[in-house]
């Protein structure tokens, strides 16, 4: 049985964007409506225009730059998944 993911699926955004100057270029995440988010992340210029032209999906980068909440993501909804399961075959 396939269970939509979508359904219950933990709310990720991603932002990038320069300092004053736009030398220097930053990803910042949130996951699950923080209001904090994670600590800024220093990017690469060319890597934060690609992303910001779609040419990256969010879910890579935030595989990229946010590997342990994306593991900690993957870890609930899997857990999600398993519970929805054990509910239907009851």
């Amino acid at each position: 049985m396939e269970i939509d993911i979508q359904s219950f699926d933990i709310p990720r955004l991603v932002s990038v964007y320069p300092d004053r100057s736009g030398i220097r270029w930053w990803t910042k995440a949130w996951f699950n409506n923080s209001e904090a988010g994670e600590a800024a992340i220093e990017i690469d210029r060319q890597l934060a225009i690609k992303f910001i032209n779609e040419n990256i999906e969010k879910d890579e980068w935030l595989e990229e730059y946010f590997p342990k909440q994306m593991e900690v993501y993957h870890n609930a909804i899997e857990q999600t998944r398993e519970q929805i399961l054990s509910q239907l075959n009851l």
